[in-house]
Parts: C-alpha cells; structure tokens; sequence
C-alpha cells in the first residue's frame, strides 16, 4: 500500500503533517480520528511509517466476481479489516474484537469514533462502545487525529477528485490507564469518549454539534424526502 497507493496520493496531493512525532516507533498505539471523507483512511496511513489498521464493512470483502476479488485484495492490501456489520450490536462487538487484538499484536489502531463520515463537514459527538471500551481492555495510548479538507476533495457527486492539500494533525497521546477495569461503566466511557473528541476538535477547528452523525443523517435525508414531495 505504501509503495502504491500511498506512494501515489503523496505525490499527487502532497499532503501536509503536523505532530507525526506523536506517533511511536513501536508498541500498540489508538489512532482516534474525525471523518470526513472515504479517503481518510488511506491519507493517514500513506503518510506514516508504521501500518495502520481500519475496519471496513464485510460487503468490500465479499462482492462476487473479478471486481469483488478485486476489491477484497485492495482492502486487504491497505490494512483493513472485514467486521460484519449486519447486526448493529454484533458489529460493534465484532470491532471491539478486531481492535483489541490488533493492539495486542503491538500494532496501530485506527477508528472513528463519530461512527459515520460527516455530513456536513461539522464534528459530532463521539460514539462511548468502540473506541472507550477498546483503549480500556488494552491500555494503549490514545492519539486524537484530525483530518483537514479531505471532504474537499471529492465532494459527493463529484467523480474526478480535485487536487489539492489535505492535512493531517496529530495530537499528543491520550493515556486512560487510569480507568482500566472500569469498562463497564458508562459514565467512565462517555466521559473519555468526550475527550478524545474535546481533542480532535481543538486540533481540527470544526464546529462541534453534540448529536450523533448518524442521527443528523437521518435528519438531512428526511429533509430531503420532504423537499422532493414538496417540488412533486
């Protein structure tokens, strides 16, 4: 991925890094970034030195056909992992799973806590199961990310991408040793949840709105459907 992809997006967008000597040279770290883009999880990885890993939805692993194979090899290729996302509860269990033992193999660990790309280029409120729960079973530093002007670069409907530099900021790790054992309760995994994204909002200057993204989703397309029965 390095070689290629990576290779390719730093040569073509050329993007800009500050605080990637927060990043260690070895040993199992969190990587906690906001989302704005599917391109976010190939411009962070292609601009550090160590492997990173994602999770990604089965459905990229399992399309029939050349494409499909295609497709498996090429997400496989950059790092990511298949978490079924079927059953809303059992795919975040499924995440937790993948990203504990990913840390356990003393290795990166990349997640967004939103949960979902954001709609509108605003940070929404950190979801408390995956990314609180993961940093709790493995005591692995936490790093906030923020990721700027990714959603700038090819905006929805746009097919061509536009070039131009995207940046990344890397903040000082987060350590959360302290609340070990304490994963059960969801006080303590609200509270470090709303951290991390205290974090990532100060590096990344977003406007922060204390919904879940995927709730404002749901509301926009609502709106839509509305606008559309109105022009009907």
């Amino acid at each position: 991925m390095k070689v290629s992809v990576g290779a390719g997006l730093k040569l073509a967008f050329r993007p800009w890094v500050e605080g990637k000597e927060h990043v260690p040279a070895e040993g199992p770290a969190i990587l906690a970034s906001n989302h704005l883009s599917f391109s976010d999880s190939f411009f962070l990885p292609a601009v550090l030195d160590r492997k990173v890993t994602f999770i990604a939805k089965a459905e990229y692993f399992t399309s029939p056909g050349v494409k499909g194979r295609l497709t498996a090899a090429f997400f496989k290729g950059v790092g990511q992992l298949p978490v079924d996302r079927s059953g809303a509860r059992g795919a975040g269990e499924a995440a937790i799973r993948s990203g504990i033992a990913v840390l356990e193999r003393g290795e990166l660990f990349g997640i967004y806590p939103e949960g979902t790309r954001s709609p509108d280029g605003r940070l929404y409120r950190g979801k408390p199961g995956g990314l609180a729960r993961v940093a709790l079973a493995t005591g692995a530093p936490v790093l906030p990310v923020a990721m700027i002007d990714t959603e700038k670069i090819q905006p929805p409907g746009k097919v061509v991408p536009k070039l131009m530099r995207p940046g990344i900021r890397i903040g000082e790790p987060l350590d959360f040793r302290r609340y070990q054992g304490m994963e059960g309760d969801r006080f303590i995994l609200r509270s470090l949840t709303d951290e991390v994204m205290y974090a990532i909002m100060k590096l990344s200057g977003q406007e922060y709105v204390d919904v879940y993204a995927t709730a404002a989703k749901r509301a926009l397309a609502e709106k839509q459907k509305e606008a559309r029965r109105s022009g009907d």
